[in-house]
């Protein structure tokens, strides 16, 4: 575990460029056997350009799909007519799962700072269905890009009360704490009256705050006002956020109703009943 973790800081160290550089050389081989056997399906990236989330073989990258969708179905009560709006949509990984759930009437909106991401999920997905709509937006993130503008001051490009359902997967675990604050104003503003959101987030309190700071498997070693980091050079490598300043942050941004599923990303022993491995939270 701490080999693992010492990757995990090389990894870090490298720019944006240079991780998708070394990705796409690391699963060039098994990109190569999966296009011309026919296992990647149509919406289906490669490995090696899928830059969040697990080892991106095609199988695996349908299943999270699947079961994000699944728990959006059953937490924010997701129906098939609902306007969606996918904060940090990635490469497609829930959207995918959503072709086929979303009725025409229904409608999806997705946007994400990589914009590899954003291309690949226009000229795939959307090419075939119009209801689905994917917005690169240039903002600075010390993970993925080097550009300037700021997503602590992005204002999302949709009218007021647009969406029933807004969500975002691993994304809230990547941003800065002020980032994370203009965002749920935003939703608070593109979210109809009785909408309800979904976001991940890793959630810690002063019962386990020294277990996850210390911990060889996964830690959050550098403490800082109402949330810790992985690494303080990298700070949207990985936070993790007190549950009195998240409490305090839905608070401001106007959201009322807040319920915390938790993950198993800090049981010291897998607990089987737990269905994420990060915190899943529930506000409207």
């Amino acid at each position: 575990m701490i080999a693992k973790n010492k990757l995990r800081k090389l990894w870090y160290s490298l720019s944006a460029g240079q991780r998708h550089t070394v990705r796409r050389l690391y699963y060039f081989p098994a990109d190569f056997i999966d296009g011309i056997s026919g296992k990647r399906g149509k919406y289906v990236p490669p490995r090696g350009i899928v830059y969040t989330g697990g080892t991106g073989q095609p199988e695996e990258f349908v299943n999270q799909g699947i079961h994000q969708l699944n728990l959006l179905k059953e937490h924010i009560t997701l129906q098939p007519t609902d306007g969606v709006l996918d904060i940090g949509s990635g490469i497609g990984r829930t959207a995918i799962a959503l072709v086929d759930y979303l009725e025409e009437s229904g409608y999806y909106e997705g946007f994400d700072v990589v914009e590899l991401g954003v291309n690949w999920c226009n000229r795939k997905i959307r090419k075939d269905h119009s209801n689905f709509n994917f917005t690169y937006v240039p903002l600075f993130n010390d993970l993925y890009n080097n550009k300037v503008a700021k997503a602590s001051e992005f204002v999302f490009p949709y009218t007021n009360t647009h969406f029933n359902k807004i969500f975002s997967f691993s994304v809230f675990t990547h941003m800065g704490v002020d980032e994370i604050q203009n965002y749920l104003n935003e939703s608070k503003r593109v979210l109809k009256d009785g909408g309800k959101s979904l976001s991940t987030f890793f959630i810690y309190d002063d019962s386990n705050e020294e277990y996850i700071a210390n911990n060889d498997r996964f830690c959050f070693p550098y403490k800082k006002a109402g949330y810790r980091l992985m690494d303080e050079n990298v700070t949207a490598g990985n936070i993790a956020i007190h549950r009195e300043l998240l409490n305090e942050m839905m608070k401001n941004a106007g959201f009322s109703e807040v319920k915390v599923i938790e993950g198993f990303w800090k049981d010291e022993e897998r607990n089987p009943a737990k269905q994420e491995y990060q915190d899943m939270v529930i506000y409207s």
